[in-house]
């Protein structure tokens, strides 16, 4: 933004918020010249505030100490500038009381009633002067966190002061009128992923919990809309003036997280979000029911017993369902619901929801717009038909606003991720429920080994995102479905494949490990299931997805359709005079102009000495390589920088090795040298002992004129391992 607009900002003095200090506050020169502006009251020893905007800030201030609620405030800040006009002032408020409200400095006396989201001619550029606005509240020291700190937060992301959009805001009224028109009614939202079903459902709770006096002043310039909310809201109120509503959430992970966000929300309590169960408390006039696709029936459950308990106090049998209960414990229910976020088979069978929507007479509300991912409703519609083969031969994905990229190597992914999370935050891996959970039983168990990497699977069920070791584990659906993180790193496991014949995806049971979404199921509706899954996982980062696969077919379909990541690794050589051996530096041999022994390669005053990753520690006997061709590439993508260690003695079976013979010619690597997966058999000899019979040296290719080197006793005199691969550096 150019610097006009920042030295035209000004956030004044704070004066005291008292009729004496009118006088004073009136000669500010935007209140006296009545121009657009934003101000901020608060109690700095009470922490509590208050946010506002005014086109006649005099009459306005005037009419808050007036309001005996707003006594406990103490002192004003005006902010103004040259360049507000109403919209941006309405933006500017509107962004503030998100911010604020979720920065956890202050507790806001405002309401939620009216914010959203205004376009208007160079909102752009008031979105950088907001920025500006913020740095200065930070001098001032009126707030501390940085605006990225704020918006990693779950109380951000969740904050019923987020603004809607238009698609949100219709729908708020649509429910409002409703029920202020019914008794009873049922409200059904629909939403594919990343809608805001969650923020409106938060939305709806705070403003239903909005005290009036406080947070709505008659004399306020509202739109119609806005009008037409407080009418509808205060009609509601005078229906049901001692509302019970609960937010239900059958995911315990979600739910634990929304309890937090709900204790430090003013007027609202972590009690109004309950389990399905929770409703048999008491009875509630609403409930409004997030990820109503997530409510369980009596099938694939561990805790059946106290299930079938609850559907006899509704004189139901085992058909019985969640769904059931929250219909039978309120008079009125919204349900936001996406049917393709269904995981398991305990879920709710789609049909009862069907024919819930043809017995009774519902009111149906459609969210359409795309809130979460920044490539917006295309890269949903993409990914939809990524996975249900519907894409055209040719597309590739490629958005400036939505980084998507395929990885052939998973460190490579998790390095680019470690960049993410370093700059962003809220980055993690995720991965379809392909290897056994063996760390709960055993907490040094590794779940997952890919590429030399290994992982834990999460080692918490409640609220794992922001768990502390998070980005060192891997999560799945049942941790991370309902989230936002800045990006996702995703690995299609071992259970999902594509036929490239049939040209289908194709699921393996036996490599799916998740015990209570196998179990009962039949073959179309597990595949369905684990498509809706890795559809979900995708639709988690709002920046980007980087994406990993387990099986060659599907990485090759998944790249035809996603643009591949190109390693930028190159060894960097530490100049002579720098290099403390085997300490910052590991020496670099080439394994090409080798010629005779391997000793010729032993260190010289010639050799050169690189860096390793800071992820990798240097140790003695480590040294670098590249190596070139096709004849390792399942494990060593071509011109990959691998990192070995000196062989010094002990078992190699089924490692892999570089390793010296005067009889090899391996075009990849040079006369003399090759790099394989070493086998041996060995037979008992003469003294006792054993010996080689034969070693066989496998290359693990794609490309099957690549055969077995097999050496026979007569060969083994001269043959020798002169490293231990340890993994790929890069391509």
């Amino acid at each position: 933004m150019n610097s006009i607009y920042e030295l035209s900002v000004e956030v004044s003095e704070q004066y005291d918020f008292n009729k004496n200090a009118l006088s004073k506050i009136g000669q500010n020169t935007w209140v006296k010249n009545q121009w657009p502006i934003v101000y901020f009251i608060q109690n700095p020893i009470k922490k509590v505030a208050y946010v506002g905007e005014s086109t006649n800030a005099y009459s306005r201030i005037k009419n808050h100490l007036s309001n005996p609620e707003k006594s406990i405030l103490k002192t004003i800040s005006i902010i103004g500038s040259d360049k507000f006009n109403k919209s941006a002032t309405l933006d500017i408020e509107s962004k503030l009381i998100q911010y604020i409200s979720s920065e956890e400095t202050f507790q806001l006396l405002n309401g939620n009633f009216g914010l959203i989201n205004h376009n208007y001619y160079q909102q752009d550029l008031y979105s950088d002067l907001f920025k500006v606005i913020w740095e200065k509240l930070i001098e001032k020291k009126i707030v501390s966190k940085s605006l990225e700190e704020i918006e990693n937060s779950e109380l951000f992301k969740y904050s019923p002061y987020k603004s809607l959009n238009e698609d949100q805001y219709n729908s708020v009224l649509e429910i409002l009128e409703s029920l202020s028109a019914n008794d009873a009614t049922t409200i059904f939202v629909h939403g594919s992923a990343g809608t805001g079903k969650t923020i409106l459902a938060t939305y709806l709770i705070k403003l239903l919990a909005s005290n009036l006096e406080i947070e709505y002043a008659e004399d306020e310039v509202l739109s119609e809309n806005e009008i037409k909310e407080i009418t509808l809201l205060q009609s509601v109120k005078k229906k049901f003036p001692n509302i019970e509503v609960g937010l239900v959430v059958a995911m315990t992970s979600l739910r634990e997280t929304l309890k937090s966000v709900f204790r430090k929300v003013p007027g609202l309590k972590a009690s109004m979000v309950i389990s399905p169960s929770d409703t048999f408390k008491k009875e509630y006039d609403l409930l409004i029911v997030d990820e109503a696709h997530r409510l369980r029936q009596y099938k694939n459950i561990g805790w059946r017993g106290a299930f079938k308990k609850r559907n006899r106090k509704l004189g139901l049998g085992e058909e019985g369902t969640e769904l059931d209960w929250i219909l039978a414990n309120s008079k009125s229910q919204i349900f936001f619901y996406d049917e393709a976020q269904s995981v398991k088979p305990s879920d709710v069978a789609s049909t009862d929801f069907d024919d819930l929507l043809s017995k009774t007479k519902i009111q149906r509300i459609t969210l359409a717009s795309q809130m979460r991912v920044k490539g917006g409703n295309n890269y949903i519609s993409f990914v939809d038909k990524l996975l249900n083969i519907k894409l055209e031969k040719d597309h590739v994905y490629n958005d400036a606003d939505y980084e998507l990229l395929f990885f052939d190597f998973l460190p490579d992914l998790y390095e680019k991720l470690t960049q993410k999370e370093n700059e962003l935050g809220l980055c993690r891996m995720i991965a379809g429920y392909s290897w056994e959970w063996l760390s709960d039983n055993d907490s040094n168990a590794v779940d997952i080994k890919i590429d030399g990497l290994e992982f834990q699977w999460n080692r918490t069920l409640k609220d794992w995102i922001n768990s502390p070791n998070a980005f060192k584990e891997i999560g799945c659906i049942h941790t991370t479905q309902g989230y936002d993180l800045n990006y996702t790193g995703l690995i299609f496991g071992k259970e999902i494949d594509y036929d490239p014949a049939r040209q289908k995806i194709v699921i393996n049971r036996d490599n799916y490990f998740d015990k209570y979404g196998n179990q009962g199921a039949n073959q179309e509706e597990v595949h369905n299931y684990i498509i809706n899954i890795y559809k979900t996982i995708m639709y988690r980062g709002i920046r980007g997805t980087f994406i990993y696969a387990c099986n060659k077919n599907l990485g090759d379909y998944l790249k035809s359709h996603i643009l591949v990541f190109e390693s930028k690794y190159q060894p960097r050589i530490i100049p002579l005079e720098n290099v403390r051996k085997y300490v910052n530096a590991v020496p670099l041999y080439d394994i090409k102009i080798a010629a005779g022994n391997f000793s010729t390669l032993q260190i010289s005053e010639e050799t050169k000495w690189v860096e390793l990753p800071s992820n990798i520690m240097v140790r003695e006997g480590y040294f670098v390589c590249q190596v070139i061709g096709d004849s390792m590439n399942k494990r060593i993508p071509d011109g990959s920088w691998c990192l070995f260690k000196e062989y010094d003695g002990g078992s190699r079976n089924g490692e892999i090795v570089l390793a010296e013979h005067h009889s090899f010619n391996d075009s990849d690597f040079g006369a003399g040298y090759t790099i394989k997966e070493y086998h041996s058999k060995k037979v008992a000899n003469e003294d006792a002992g054993w010996q080689h019979e034969s070693i066989v040296l496998k290359p693990l290719s794609d490309d099957p004129s690549f055969k077995d080197l097999i050496l026979r006793e007569d060969d083994l005199e001269e043959f020798e391992i002169v490293g231990l691969f340890v993994r790929v550096l890069g391509e």
